[in-house]
C-alpha cells in the first residue's frame, strides 16, 4: 500500500509539474512578448530603426497595415523606410505608451492586441498626440518572437470620414 500511495504521489505531481510548467511556458511567452513590444517603444523614443525592426520577421514574409498610406507593406524593407521617415518627420523624442494588451499563444505563433497612445512633436512644431489599436500577429523561430503581421488602425467617424485620433472607449 505504501508503495502505491508513493506511486500515486508521484503521478500526481508530475502531473501538477507538467501543467505548471506549461502555465510557466506560456507565462514566459506573454512575458517575452509584452517585452518585445516595449523594445518597439524604446526604440522609437531613442528614434533607432534598427532596435525596433529587430523584433519584425526581418525578410518578404512580413505583412504590415500601418495607420498612414500606403495601404500596406510588404516585407521589412518596406517596413524598414515607414519607420524611418516617421522618426526622420518628428523633432525630439516620441513617446510610445502600450495599455490594454492582451497576449495569446500556443508556443510556436501568437497574437498580441493592445492600444498604443504616441506623443511628440513634428518637424513642422506641431504636437503628434494619436492613440491606435494594434494587432500583432508572431511566430517563434528559434527561440525568439517575431512579429510577422501588424495591423494598426484608429476609429472613423462614417458619416464625417474623419479619423479618431484620439479615441477612448
Amino acid at each position: 500500500m505504501k508503495h502505491m500511495t508513493f506511486a500515486l504521489a508521484v503521478v500526481m505531481a508530475l502531473s501538477l509539474g507538467s501543467t505548471a510548467l506549461l502555465a510557466a511556458a506560456e507565462g514566459s511567452d506573454e512575458a517575452q512578448i509584452k517585452a518585445l513590444e516595449q523594445r518597439i517603444a524604446d526604440g522609437a523614443k531613442a528614434k533607432d530603426v534598427n532596435a525596433i525592426m529587430k523584433n519584425y520577421a526581418p525578410d518578404e514574409t512580413l505583412l504590415v497595415f500601418d495607420v498612414v498610406p500606403p495601404r500596406e507593406y510588404q516585407g521589412a524593407d518596406a517596413f524598414r523606410k515607414d519607420w524611418q521617415g516617421f522618426l526622420d518627420s518628428s523633432d525630439g523624442p516620441i513617446t510610445i505608451e502600450n495599455s490594454d494588451m492582451n497576449v495569446a499563444s500556443d508556443g510556436t505563433m501568437a497574437f498580441a492586441t493592445f492600444i498604443a497612445h504616441l506623443t511628440g512633436k513634428g518637424k513642422d512644431g506641431n504636437p503628434m498626440d494619436v492613440t491606435m489599436r494594434i494587432t500583432d500577429v508572431l511566430r517563434k523561430s528559434s527561440g525568439k518572437w517575431l512579429i510577422v503581421h501588424e495591423h494598426v488602425s484608429v476609429p472613423v467617424d462614417l458619416a464625417s470620414g474623419k479619423a479618431d485620433l484620439s479615441s477612448k472607449p
